[in-house]
């Protein structure tokens, strides 16, 4: 015999509870006048025991925030189960989201477009009272579709140009009804990549390297070509060219990045350095090299951009750049929260990763040819 579903308790029932008319729940639940203080508690304190929730439609009908915010990950899922900083960064926004009872609405997609129609399903839907927006990118759609629904962002990273926001037509309206929402704030939370990766340069050149590789992640990612910008420009600074120093790009996998270090290490001009832009990839690598009889770091030096238990436990363990990313989640949460309560947006500077040398860098051999 099919067991009966437990039924959802109603602002009837409340009323019946707490012994009083129906409109004074309604008020005491919305924080509208109509009630004085004690019966307010008194009937909240029904709805808790009761179990009530709002219903997400009328609360979309009445104008009422969802209490929740998005985030969406465009990446390939494959990338994702390994990689460390994408769990330490939303531990963090969660910490932060849990003390304001905010609840976190999170989602993988397979691309940019998939993130945008996820936006849109979540405004029509008033699913979100706003989004954290990871992975800028060059010619990013996201900044101009969000200002154009006025759903308010936080951007982790550098934040879309003002003058394209600008030029965003005017905001859409909310399903049945004749409103429109005001435009979105738009704030960002960014990470200093390059003076991270000038930090890693000068430590490589300083142990005489003149040879390097930076095996890269996503290509079309925004911090993705500032990093390689900043290698290119600290490399010519020092008078060193693109045949002594350039970056290779791939999907941020432990299967790519082992790929892109034996075609690398295969090359006549091998590098005596290799700088990537994960821990998983800096293991897959160090892996690699000694399968191919490369001692590390004795003729090849490994650096991997963000640190993590993987860096720590390999042997040799690994350089790394050192960064709280946890607390760069709570930075985009906190900023995220003070923009739904009226506050400006703005920008925030988390703080810079710092190198911490470890076993797996060393001056190159005495013969390398420079």
């Amino acid at each position: 015999m099919r067991q009966a579903m437990v039924r959802r308790p109603t602002i009837k029932d409340i009323a019946r509870r707490a012994g009083v008319s129906e409109s004074a729940v309604s008020f005491a639940l919305n924080d509208r006048p109509g009630v004085s203080k004690d019966t307010r508690a008194r009937i909240r304190l029904v709805a808790e025991e009761l179990g009530w929730q709002a219903n997400s439609a009328a609360r979309a009908l009445s104008g009422e925030r969802s209490g929740a915010v998005g985030l969406v990950l465009a990446r390939p899922a494959h990338t994702l189960g390994v990689e460390s900083f994408f769990l330490q960064l939303v531990s963090g926004i969660q910490e932060v989201l849990a003390a304001a009872r905010t609840a976190l609405l999170f989602q993988v997609v397979e691309d940019v477009d998939a993130e945008c129609a996820v936006y849109r399903r979540w405004w029509a839907e008033r699913r979100v009272d706003g989004v954290l927006v990871v992975d800028p990118r060059t010619g990013d759609p996201r900044p101009a579709l969000l200002a154009e629904l006025g759903l308010p962002a936080v951007t982790i990273g550098e934040p879309g140009p003002p003058a394209e926001l600008a030029r965003v037509p005017g905001p859409a309206k909310v399903p049945g009804s004749s409103a429109v929402p005001a435009p979105a704030p738009v704030s960002s939370v960014r990470a200093d990549d390059a003076g991270a990766m000038a930090q890693v340069l000068e430590h490589l050149h300083g142990l005489g390297h003149r040879r390097i590789v930076h095996i890269a992640g996503l290509p079309g990612l925004a911090h993705t070509v500032r990093r390689m910008e900043s290698l290119r420009a600290e490399a010519e600074r020092r008078g060193l060219g693109p045949d002594h120093v350039r970056s290779v790009v791939t999907d941020y996998s432990d299967a790519e990045g082992a790929a892109a270090t034996r075609r690398v290490l295969a090359q006549p001009q091998a590098p005596t350095a290799l700088v990537y832009d994960n821990d998983v990839m800096a293991v897959a690598g160090s892996a690699v090299a000694a399968e191919l009889g490369i001692p590390v770091p004795d003729r090849l030096s490994i650096v991997a951009w963000d640190d993590s238990a993987l860096c720590r436990v390999t042997h040799p363990r690994l350089t790394a750049l050192v960064r709280d990313t946890a607390g760069f989640g709570r930075l985009a949460a906190e900023e995220l929260l003070s923009v739904l309560a009226g506050g400006p947006p703005g920008v925030r500077e988390s703080e810079r990763p710092r190198l911490e040398p470890r076993d797996s860098t060393a001056p190159p051999p005495a013969h390398t040819d420079s």
